[in-house]
């Protein structure tokens, strides 16, 4: 059977020039097979993946492994201590006000340089193998700055080391009050319908800083100059997703449940569990291209009422939501009605019902599609 192995790592101190850890629990198959790496909780106030990392884990004490599984929840306990009265206000770090899931590394130039190193008859498992030696070098050379770095990238960075190693990665977050959606990198779109997901952003080859596009990244361009290079389809089986499990703030064990299940459906598929016999549901999935995944912001401030629920589909010129403005009530524009602009899929939309002009008010799918 699996072994079962638990580990810490350093990932801060604090300042009272303490420690941080957090745990990792690792699962060794008896047989070989792919890497994968599971984390959760990068912002403080996404707290449910990791009772679907503890549900998995239920499960992988008694499924059979072809290669290994890495856990680590609560990957951030500086986002996670971070509170205000009843509010979890982890989403950036508290001194130098980076995004907690933007400090991951990605370098164009050095993987064009490591693709010119490499020899026409040089096997996949061998560019692999180098690409990851080189690759954590680089992210060791950042952790070791002379001038030092702020709080989240050296987060990032140590949580990247972990991740790279990984053939498939799953980043597990949550929206302020959101409905389950994946984001997805265009070359794995046959992995999409994998997991029990209704909604899918396919997610073109760009770096804005989220640990799934350091890992997709990377191994997309290289895959693109090898390709180019060799005149044939190169392909590393490297694959790396956000799956977005429903609202941040509270756990739930049943949900949970069902998303560690989904998540035992995409491994099985790819050869990880081979006597699972659980198979992604039968089920409506909604996908678009990050192109079309929009924001909607509000042109007033005011108290609201959202109308609209994660996961509901909308007309153009349907009530999106009411705004009631206090210093009207006593007149014809003490309320307004925000439209759906077009037809779209309600996503995520803003916690709080009191909202400043500009607030990032629903996000949506727009000119969406039926995988």
């Amino acid at each position: 059977m699996n072994q079962l192995f638990k580990e810490h790592i350093v990932v801060a101190q604090n300042a009272s020039g303490r420690n941080m850890n957090v745990p990792m629990y690792r699962f060794v198959g008896a047989k070989p097979g792919p890497k994968v790496y599971i984390q959760s909780s990068i912002h403080g106030a996404e707290v449910q993946g990791n009772v679907v990392i503890y549900q998995l884990i239920q499960w992988l004490k008694t499924l059979p492994i072809c290669g290994e599984v890495l856990l680590v929840p609560n990957c951030n306990p500086v986002g996670t201590n971070i509170k205000a009265g009843e509010y979890t206000l982890g989403r950036f770090d508290p001194v130098n006000g980076t995004n907690w899931n933007r400090g991951y590394y990605y370098d164009d130039c050095f993987i064009r340089k490591f693709a010119h190193s490499i020899e026409d008859e040089e096997s996949v498992a061998s560019i692999k193998s180098r690409f990851r030696l080189e690759m954590k070098q680089q992210l060791q050379t950042r952790l070791n700055e002379t001038w030092g770095i702020g709080l989240a990238q050296h987060l990032n960075l140590k949580l990247q080391q972990l991740a790279f190693d990984a053939d498939y990665v799953l980043d597990l977050h949550n929206g302020p009050v959101s409905t389950r959606h994946l984001y997805v990198p265009e070359y794995a779109k046959e992995s999409a319908s994998l997991f029990n997901i209704p909604h899918v952003i396919f997610m073109p080859q760009v770096f804005s800083g989220a640990l799934d596009e350091a890992t997709f990244c990377p191994w997309w361009l290289l895959a693109d100059i090898v390709s180019s290079k060799r005149q044939k389809p190169i392909d590393f089986a490297v694959e790396a997703f956000t799956l977005e499990m429903g609202s941040q703030e509270v756990i739930s064990f049943t949900e949970g449940e069902y998303d560690a299940k989904s998540i035992l459906t995409y491994l099985t598929a790819k050869g990880c569990l081979p006597k699972c016999d659980i198979l992604p549901e039968k089920m409506s999935r909604k996908a678009v291209m990050l192109r079309n995944y929009k924001t909607l912001f509000t042109r007033q401030g005011g108290i609201v009422e959202y109308i609209v629920k994660p996961g509901d589909v909308v007309k153009k010129g349907e009530v999106l939501a009411k705004v009631l403005n206090v210093d009207n009530l006593d007149t014809d524009e003490a309320t307004t009605e925000i439209l759906a602009p077009c037809d779209l899929v309600a996503i995520l939309h803003f916690p709080s019902a009191s909202v400043l002009s500009g607030t990032q008010l629903y996000k949506c799918f727009t000119e969406y599609f039926e995988l």
